[in-house]
C-alpha cells in the first residue's frame, strides 16, 4: 500500500497597519482555493484603529494589536510578537501596508520568510510615500514589486515585478487605483509561489521553477 505524504499546512501571519485592501486580497485568493495547504491564520498590527482590523473580524482571523508605545524598544516589540508567532505556528509573515521597519532580530528568525510588497519598481523610490513620489517626480512608468525581506529596507531579492504606464491624463487618485489593482493580482500570485516551493534564491535574483 502507497501511503501519500501531504504537504505541511503552511500558516501565514500578515501584518498590516492601515486599511487592509491586500489583506482581504490575500485571504480571498487563498480560500478560493487558488493556493493548497495555506491559511491566513492571525493579524499583526500597530494601529489600534486600522480598518484591516475590521477585515480580520469580517474573515473570522485571529486579530492582534501590539501597541508598540507600551515598549521600551524596537527589539523588546519584536521580541513579543516573536512569541506569538511561534506560539502560533507561523511559518511565513507577509508585510502589507506595515509602517514599521523590522529590525534584524525578527529578520533573521524568519530569514527569507518574509515577504513584502512595494508600489514602485524596485530600487526605484525605495520607502514611504512610494506612490506620490513617483507620480511627483514626473516619471513615464512605474509599477509595484514583492520582494523577499532582508535587514534593509525595500532591498531584499525581487520575486516579481509589473510595470504601470502612467498616462499624461492620470491624477494621483487614478494612478493609486492602477497600483492597487495589480498589487492584488501580483502578491497572492507570489505566495502562491512561496507556497508551493517555486522560488529559489541566487544571491540578489529570485529564480521561479517551473512557472
Amino acid at each position: 500500500m502507497v501511503k501519500r505524504f501531504q504537504q505541511k499546512r503552511v500558516n501565514i501571519a500578515i501584518f498590516a497597519s492601515g486599511s487592509g485592501s491586500n489583506f482581504e486580497a490575500i485571504v480571498k485568493y487563498i480560500r478560493k482555493g487558488e493556493i493548497k495547504n495555506a491559511s491566513v491564520k492571525l493579524l499583526i498590527t500597530d494601529k489600534k484603529d486600522a480598518f484591516v482590523r475590521q477585515r480580520a473580524k469580517k474573515f473570522g482571523i485571529k486579530d492582534f494589536f501590539i501597541d508598540p508605545s507600551k515598549f521600551t524598544s524596537r527589539l523588546s516589540y519584536e521580541k513579543r510578537i516573536f512569541k506569538i508567532l511561534k506560539s502560533e505556528g507561523i511559518d511565513l509573515i507577509v508585510l502589507a501596508g506595515f509602517m514599521r521597519i523590522l529590525s534584524p532580530y525578527l529578520v533573521k528568525k524568519y530569514k527569507n520568510k518574509i515577504l513584502n510588497i512595494h508600489p514602485a519598481l524596485l530600487p526605484a523610490f525605495k520607502g514611504t510615500e512610494a506612490i506620490r513620489r513617483a507620480f511627483k517626480y514626473g516619471v513615464k512608468i512605474t509599477g509595484v514589486t514583492v520582494h523577499f525581506v532582508d535587514e534593509k529596507v525595500d532591498h531584499g531579492p525581487i520575486i516579481l515585478q509589473e510595470a504601470i504606464k502612467i498616462k499624461p491624463s492620470d491624477t494621483l487618485q487614478i494612478l493609486e487605483q492602477k497600483i492597487h489593482k495589480v498589487e492584488h493580482r501580483l502578491y497572492p500570485l507570489a505566495i502562491k509561489l512561496f507556497i508551493e516551493k517555486k522560488l529559489k534564491i541566487k544571491g540578489r535574483k529570485v529564480e521561479i521553477i517551473n512557472e
